[in-house]
């Protein structure tokens, strides 16, 4: 048995950081490299190998060069360096990290973009998937906005095995493998939000929302929570997204008398709904909340006397103070860009990214089987909106859920709820026990 007495030390030959583990281990023949011990052999090396290929090796990468980073924020700091969770990182652990070079790289290859403006088009959603799959032969497909929009695209994608990241709020229930969406579901937004407007106004609620699959479904999720948090829905509208004059709507509200309105509301047009809102009087009379309102940072067109009070529950906000969110921005301006202009859809969207570049250091390819088998150990990357977690068995993102209020055209964060599941689409999609399942699935509540 060899034991760690059998080795010399000294100026020339140092012991690693974690030698002494890899004697413990059974490690059984050394190389010198960097000046210190590598271990080299575990015993047969067929099985080795074979270990390698099917189970896990150890490896003592504390023989690679070293920067030692030491004071009061060497972890901020740290944390800055990659996209990958730190948070949990013991003294003395090491783990691999991505880091980016300034032209875009990884693996050692300039990352190149391939954009298409859709114009809101159907048709052309269609047709530009045919193209990024046939003619530029693209590795991952980052796009879409509305359900109808994925929906346009999900199969090109995912019959040609084009791996495609969907990045914005959605209805939940897609259950495909070929697709990994970072967007917040109804669940995560929901179990959040309405137990808080709930308690700061109460226990009577309506619900006016888009009348299309995003806008049904998360009414029914509203409608569960409220139950659950010991409340009545005393009224649901919906409307097509094109409708601009809530003048009924509001009346009619009036006279059913509730605590609390809630507006999973989508489209330019329904900005009015806010806004005849203020000008009716109600903003101090029934308080008022929204799974959709300051996505695209619709706030900032309102007025303060229209906005302020209005409470929603979202993944990113620029108002975020935290290490992550302050180093984003100033490097945005850096390169040129408006931090104001940052929004929930843009960085969920950028939030995709950094996902699909850790699955591909991860699995040290671009190969869309291997990136998805990477993705599948759970990984999680850290940004601007906290923590981000893919689910294994849905392929949907377990994110940080802040609980903000329109202030002067800004998000006041109220509260932070970390790592909130995609419970929705849990309750019918698991991927793990049927990855063969292509299925965007009405989940019933």
């Amino acid at each position: 048995m060899m034991n760690a007495d059998d080795f010399g030390f000294g100026t020339q030959i140092r012991k690693s950081p974690y030698f002494d583990a890899t004697v413990r281990w059974g490690a059984k023949g050394y190389s010198v490299y960097n000046h210190m011990y590598i271990p080299r052999d575990f015993g047969d090396p067929e099985q080795n190998f074979w270990n390698l290929v099917n189970d896990a090796i150890l490896c003592d990468v504390a023989v690679e060069r070293q920067v030692e980073i030491t004071g009061p924020d060497a972890a901020k700091f740290v944390q800055m360096l990659t996209s990958r969770d730190l948070s949990k990182m013991a003294v003395g652990q090491c783990k691999y990290i991505l880091i980016t070079n300034a032209d875009g790289g990884l693996l050692g290859k300039q990352v190149e973009v391939v954009g298409y403006d859709t114009q809101s088009d159907m048709a052309l959603y269609s047709q530009y998937a045919q193209q990024l799959v046939r003619q530029d032969k693209v590795d991952v497909v980052h796009g879409g906005i509305l359900s109808a929009s994925r929906e346009a695209i999900r199969q090109t994608l995912h019959k040609n095995k084009t791996l495609y990241f969907y990045n914005v709020l959605y209805e939940g229930g897609v259950c495909d493998r070929n697709i990994f969406i970072n967007g917040v579901t109804p669940a995560q937004q929901a179990e959040a939000l309405v137990p808080y407007a709930m308690g700061k106004s109460g226990k009577k609620v309506y619900i006016v929302a888009a009348d299309y699959n995003y806008g049904q479904i998360t009414a029914r999720w509203l409608q569960k929570f409220v139950a659950d948090n010991g409340g009545e829905t005393v009224g649901v509208d919906f409307f097509p997204l094109d409708v601009s004059d809530f003048g009924s709507t509001i009346a009619k509200i009036q006279t059913a008398g509730p605590d609390l309105v809630i507006a999973p509301l989508v489209g330019g047009a329904h900005l009015s709904f806010f806004r005849q809102w203020a000008a009716a009087g109600m903003k101090d009379r029934i308080a008022l909340a929204s799974t959709t309102m300051g996505v695209g940072n619709e706030h900032k067109v309102l007025t303060a006397e229209e906005g302020n009070g209005i409470m929603v529950a979202y993944n990113y906000s620029q108002e975020l103070d935290t290490p992550e969110n302050v180093a984003f921005k100033e490097a945005w301006v850096a390169a040129g860009g408006d931090a104001g202009g940052m929004h929930e859809l843009a960085v969920s969207n950028y939030h995709g990214v950094l996902t699909w570049a850790e699955g591909v250091r991860l699995a040290g390819s671009l190969e869309r089987d291997a990136v998805v088998e990477a993705l599948e150990t759970g990984i999680s990357i850290t940004g601007p909106g906290g923590k981000v977690t893919v689910d294994p068995k849905t392929h949907h993102a377990v994110l940080d859920v802040h609980l903000m209020e329109v202030e002067n055209q800004g998000m006041r964060v109220v509260e932070t709820l970390p790592q909130r599941q995609p419970i929705d689409t849990q309750a019918v999609c698991d991927l793990s026990a049927n990855p063969d399942d292509n299925t965007q699935y009405e989940i019933q509540i």
